[in-house]
């Protein structure tokens, strides 16, 4: 293996390892029910889902803009493979990137749209770990 491929496996498991990061935080808070902040939930449910586009692309070879919006980083993915169809759901979740994180900000986040955005966030995972792994990667 070249020292530039090797680069970019690391890359890739460093954005998984981040990913995977987000959505224990994101199931973790869920369990604080009654007092969950369910906003921060959905927060890092959409911060789970965008890294691992992000990581796929980077696998991939593929500059991205800093975003969060997920339906232009699922759009970027759509050109390289055809399971991004399948996470169209997952644009739902561009919002909590920043309307939660900040006062003052109309987005209420309920308990269902917490529970959503960390199903989504797990199929995400779930379809790009399996794309990566059948395109060579040892995850």
């Amino acid at each position: 293996m070249t020292p530039q491929r090797e680069d970019v496996l690391a890359k890739v498991r460093k954005w998984i390892g981040v990913a995977d990061d987000d959505l224990a935080v994101a199931r973790h808070i869920l369990e604080l029910r009654p007092h969950c902040p369910f906003r921060m939930a959905a927060y890092h449910a959409q911060q789970c889902a965008e890294k691992y586009l992000k990581a796929y692309l980077v696998w991939r070879g593929v500059d991205f803009p800093h975003t969060h919006n997920i339906a232009r980083l699922r759009k970027l993915c759509s050109e390289h493979t055809d399971w991004a169809a399948e996470l169209r759901d997952a644009d739902e979740l561009s919002p909590f990137a920043i309307t939660t994180r900040y006062p003052g900000e109309s987005l209420v986040v309920t308990q269902a749209d917490a529970d959503l955005s960390v199903q989504i966030a797990e199929r995400v995972r779930q379809v790009v770990r399996q794309a990566l792994e059948k395109e060579g990667l040892k995850l």
